[in-house]
């Protein structure tokens, strides 16, 4: 086989010229993919090459030699880098492959027909020849493909970084500002809308959540006049996940409706009208989130209806002498009595003052939560009848429910310990859930 190649090479040439010219005019004229990227004289140049490096291959083949691949491989990476779909790359290939095996034919048969029946055994070392190639262009495309997609990534993670963490307010710079608005250009984000950052709290094993998909929001059906969702752009972190909401027209209540499906504790910061604003937005959310203790299960927590308790949540110290002056006597009781009290105290003002609702949530009399309640005005030295000591006391409660929030995140779980069938209360202790086991 190899004498009969050599006896036609000069007339094989001429052929895969032609061959060439033929698969780029092909190519240009049915893949859109290819017309938009490559001129007719590039493509066909390539086309030209590969052909040739497939008869290379067939000659060293047919010798025991290794294929060289090194051409197949730079074709595949180059094709990624210009983002020409994979399958319009392999579509070619093929292609290419049948038209070299045509004019090995056509060229042996023009030479010495009686020479056809000797390049038959050449058919199968063809098309291995060409299959490597295939392999090998596919391989590094794939490898190109991804990396160029985890360059992505990180370029739009560090762009997001400077927008969410940056300085806002009085301590940024004018540089910046320039830097906010630099990003947000490369991220597709108008200079003047309506924005907002969510915060996502990592899971109890202090793995944050799994990355929320955008299959995992419905979106709304064709033609039921509901609009789409807002645009998010996610940053992955170690402690969890941070969004940045583009609302458009959008109300902020929305972006409870879009991470619902999730199932995740998120704190949601307050709406800001430039990128520049977003990292006040981004640490006012991640407040937000404190306000949303562990105990009360999966829930959105805007920042704006979560006032007071944000407020304890952003003053450390202060929370921590408004839990000692305001509840200081029902914090030193044994711990059966203190959950008792603060558990009630807490579906108390969860139920806007009702004795009855608060009775039937606890799933107890109505004067027994009466009983509870006298004795924590007693402990206190405040009534609940007066709206001063009402505030004082549901702030005072918040700051103890972040208390005991942080302090489960901070101690590690107990080898061996399994999470038993309870539900959390307002309070932020532990009951028997009443349901039965399913």
């Amino acid at each position: 086989m190899e004498r009969i190649i050599e006896e036609i090479r000069e007339d094989l040439s001429r052929r895969l010229a032609v061959a060439a010219d033929r698969l780029a005019d092909r190519t240009l004229a049915e893949d859109p993919a290819y017309a938009a990227l490559l001129g007719r004289a590039e493509l066909r140049e390539r086309i030209h090459d590969t052909l040739q490096q497939a008869v290379e291959g067939l000659l060293r083949g047919a010798r025991g030699l290794p294929v060289e691949l090194a051409g197949a491989r730079a074709v595949g990476a180059l094709r990624a880098e210009q983002g020409l779909p994979l399958a319009s790359l392999l579509r070619t290939h093929r292609r290419g492959g049948r038209l070299l095996w045509q004019s090995l034919t056509e060229a042996v048969t023009a030479h010495d027909r009686a020479a056809l029946p000797g390049l038959l055994p050449g058919a199968s070392v063809l098309w291995d020849v060409v299959d490597q190639m295939t392999d090998a262009m596919t391989e590094s495309y794939r490898r190109t493909e991804t990396a160029h997609g985890d360059r992505d990534r990180e370029r739009r993670s560090a762009l997001l970084d400077v927008l969410l963490d940056g300085a806002d307010g009085p301590s940024a710079t004018e540089a910046a500002a320039a830097a906010a608005a630099a990003a947000a250009v490369q991220l597709g984000l108008p200079e003047r809308g309506r924005f907002t950052v969510v915060v996502l709290a990592a899971e109890g094993s202090g793995a944050p959540p799994a990355p929320p998909a955008p299959s995992a929001v419905p979106a709304p059906a064709p033609g039921s006049g509901v609009a789409s969702a807002p645009r998010v752009l996610w940053r992955f972190r170690a402690d969890g996940e941070v969004g940045l909401v583009e609302l458009g027209h959008h109300p902020l209540e929305s972006v409870r409706d879009l991470l619902a499906p999730l199932g995740v504790r998120a704190g949601v910061g307050p709406v800001v009208t430039a990128p520049a604003e977003l990292p006040r937005a981004h640490r006012l959310a991640a407040l937000a989130l404190r306000t949303a203790p562990e105990s009360e299960g999966p829930r959105t927590a805007l920042l704006d209806e979560r006032l007071p308790a944000a407020l304890v949540a952003a003053q450390a110290e202060l929370a921590g002498r408004l839990r000692q002056v305001v509840l200081g006597p029902v914090l030193a009781l044994p711990a059966e009595d203190r959950r008792t009290l603060l558990t009630t105290l807490g579906t108390w003002l969860a139920c806007q003052g009702s004795t009855t609702d608060a009775a039937q949530r606890l799933y107890c009399h109505r004067n027994t939560v009466s009983n509870r309640l006298r004795r924590m005005e007693q402990l206190t030295g405040r009534s609940l009848s007066d709206p001063r000591h009402v505030v004082e006391l549901a702030l005072a409660h918040a700051a103890v429910l972040q208390r005991v929030e942080a302090e489960s995140v901070m101690r590690p779980a107990a080898p061996g310990s399994r999470t038993g069938r309870t539900s959390r209360t307002p309070g932020g202790t532990a009951r028997r859930s009443p349901r039965r086991p399913v």
